[in-house]
């Protein structure tokens, strides 16, 4: 994806016009990836719970306890980007990270049940709050 996908990338989920077939998992990825880059994690998580919950109003997906937003799951990817963008040299251009990035383990949508498992990363309390992982410590994947 180049620069200028990744920008209007970017400009269709902060307004809120991304089409609801284009929120995809690389979608997911490459805007976590751009606000974990420019705002650092913690603002970064926040600005996303925010960011995703607007965008499912707007696809007329519920945030609810069975559908939508899922803080366990942003949170997680949140903390891997994190770990996965800090892993390169300051010389690498973000372009270069979040290209290595959607080709990573982490563009494997079934990732984190290597971390939870399937029962509690599902459950309606993984959605609502940060649950810690039952299987593994969350690390990046090898």
């Amino acid at each position: 994806m180049s620069h200028c996908e990744l920008d209007s990338l970017i400009a269709e989920f902060q307004s809120c016009r991304l089409p609801h077939a284009a929120w995809t998992h690389l979608a997911h990825l490459r805007v976590g990836a751009w606000h974990v880059h420019r705002l650092g994690p913690e603002t970064a998580l926040a600005t996303l719970r925010t960011g995703i919950r607007k965008l499912n109003d707007s696809h007329g997906t519920v945030n609810s306890a069975q559908s939508g937003y899922h803080e366990t799951i942003t949170a997680a990817y949140v903390r891997l980007i994190d770990l996965f963008l800090a892993k390169f040299e300051a010389s690498v251009s973000f372009d270069e990270r979040a290209a290595a990035l959607v080709e990573s383990p982490l563009s494997d949508r079934s990732i984190l049940l290597r971390y939870w498992s399937r029962e509690r990363l599902m459950s309606p309390e993984a959605r609502r709050a940060w649950l810690e992982p039952d299987l593994a410590p969350l690390v990046l994947p090898t």
